[in-house]
């Protein structure tokens, strides 16, 4: 038996691809159409059905792939237990996130951590793209819930909640809403990445909640772009607490007891018996930076309109 014709041939249905497979091995593609060719031929079946545009697994192959991955995953698990026991954290880190919370939040935190850790660098992929972890060569996904079902682990790493705030300017100008039902009277600047984020849904202190599909001036998916509008007194906006937590950038919470339904924040990351240092580093050192968030906001009261109105 050959161990090595076993790797190649999980390898090529774990990517579905020789030329992949090839790559991620580090070996040419004919010694891995070689491998596959000489464990058919010593098996004395076909494993695999080839065309121009397809590979997929025959009825036998499909059996025998389903032990050899235990078989694999088990070889590589104790090269990864040995791997850990004299190894510290290093290597390349790569981390995808979402496009604006990697831009308010991310970059602080990742300054942090290669403080701590000097030999791991860390290639941040901010997009608002969900990509396949594993096909992308990504160590760790940092996502919003509800998470899609996968093979990936999730571990939860905070709650991230929406503030409505504008700019004491603004509130002087049109007033200060006392309930959800004022905000028609008022201009609204709307982040809006989807389309089911063009209606706020609020809960009041007494329970209660209140749907409502503001009428807009101004809407955009880039975050950025509604927090510099509404900061520049454009209108009363909605944004999440790591954006405007504890009123930051000038902005001032408007009706401060209605709260939007928080979102889960998870780290997640391939499915292994054994994750590698530098991802269980980082992974840790996430969580306790997120626990509790950074941006949790004071409690505070709806501001008077004499308090708006003396701010400069």
């Amino acid at each position: 038996m050959d161990l090595n014709e076993i790797v190649v041939f999980a390898k090529v249905v774990e990517t579905r691809s020789f030329t992949a497979a090839a790559q991620q091995l580090g070996l040419p593609k004919s010694t891995v159409s070689r491998k596959v060719a000489q464990l058919e031929e010593r098996l004395g079946v076909r494993l695999l059905q080839r065309t121009t545009r397809k590979l997929s697994l025959t009825e036998i192959g499909q059996v025998y792939y389903e032990r050899c991955q235990r078989i694999v995953a088990d070889i590589s698990a104790a090269e990864q237990v040995v791997t850990d026991m004299q190894s510290t954290p290093r290597g390349l880190l790569r981390v995808t996130a979402p496009v604006d919370f990697g831009a308010f939040v991310l970059g602080d935190i990742v300054a942090d951590f290669l403080t701590e850790f000097h030999d791991i660098h860390v290639e941040l992929l901010l997009t608002d793209r969900v990509i396949d972890l594993v096909e992308e060569g990504v160590d760790l996904g940092i996502r919003f819930g509800p998470l899609v079902e996968s093979s990936l682990i999730a571990r939860k790493l905070c709650m991230v909640g929406m503030r409505l705030c504008a700019t004491p300017a603004y509130l002087a100008r049109k007033g200060i809403p006392t309930h959800p039902d004022d905000l028609d009277i008022h201009d609204i600047v709307a982040f809006v990445p989807v389309p089911r984020m063009a209606t706020w849904t609020l809960e009041g202190p007494d329970g209660a909640v209140t749907e409502l599909t503001p009428s807009t001036r101004v809407t955009s998916n880039n975050l950025m772009v509604i927090r510099n509008a509404a900061r520049a007194g454009a209108g009363i906006t909605q944004l999440p607490e790591f954006v405007c937590g504890e009123c930051r950038d000038g902005f001032v919470y408007v009706l401060p007891e209605w709260r939007a339904q928080p979102a889960e924040l998870f780290a997640v990351y391939p499915s292994t018996r054994n994750i590698s240092p530098k991802l269980r580093a980082f992974v840790e050192f996430l969580t306790a930076r997120l626990s509790p968030p950074p941006w949790l906001p004071r409690v505070s009261k709806a501001p008077s309109l004499e308090a708006v109105e003396a701010r400069p």
